[in-house]
């Protein structure tokens, strides 16, 4: 078992740039697909409280780069929870090129802070994150959670 989950991709030439990089505003596509993804395979009663009322909204993005990719590179961005908080959590993403031979580069990592938030668009206020999404990032996470009862 991995510490983190995987989101596989196959690079485009959508994706990429007149100098055939993949442009930088990709990165942080990818980590909103991986987050979503996440959801959808491991935490699906996150996403009907989603349809209810609870709001995951992104509070701060970023990515530093090492090395480029380009179009048809195959890259494995690799999610782990890296902070867990009462109604904020921070992930980072890890952008590894996996090459035909199964070599592996980093080619670049991010961070993503998530708020959960409840309540009407104009009345939303800060909600502690739910146990089933707890409970589902625990194997992913760098540090120790506990998994029910926590304090709002």
């Amino acid at each position: 078992m991995t510490d983190y989950f995987e989101y596989r991709h196959t690079v485009g030439f959508e994706e990429t740039n007149l100098v055939g990089n993949v442009y930088y505003v990709n990165y942080l596509r990818w980590q909103g697909r991986c987050r979503e993804l996440f959801l959808k395979e491991k935490a699906p009663a996150v996403l009907a409280e989603v349809q209810d009322d609870l709001k995951l909204f992104t509070l701060k993005v970023d990515c530093e780069f090492f090395a480029e990719i380009t179009a048809f590179d195959e890259l494995s961005v690799r999610m782990r929870l890296a902070e867990l908080g009462q109604t904020q959590l921070e992930f980072t993403f890890d952008y590894v090129k996996v090459s035909a031979d199964g070599a592996e580069t980093l080619v670049a990592r991010g961070r993503q802070r998530v708020a959960c938030m409840r309540g009407p668009n104009t009345a939303t206020v800060p909600s502690a994150i739910p146990d089933s999404l707890v409970q589902a990032l625990a194997p992913y996470s760098t540090q120790v959670l506990p998994l029910v009862g926590r304090a709002a």
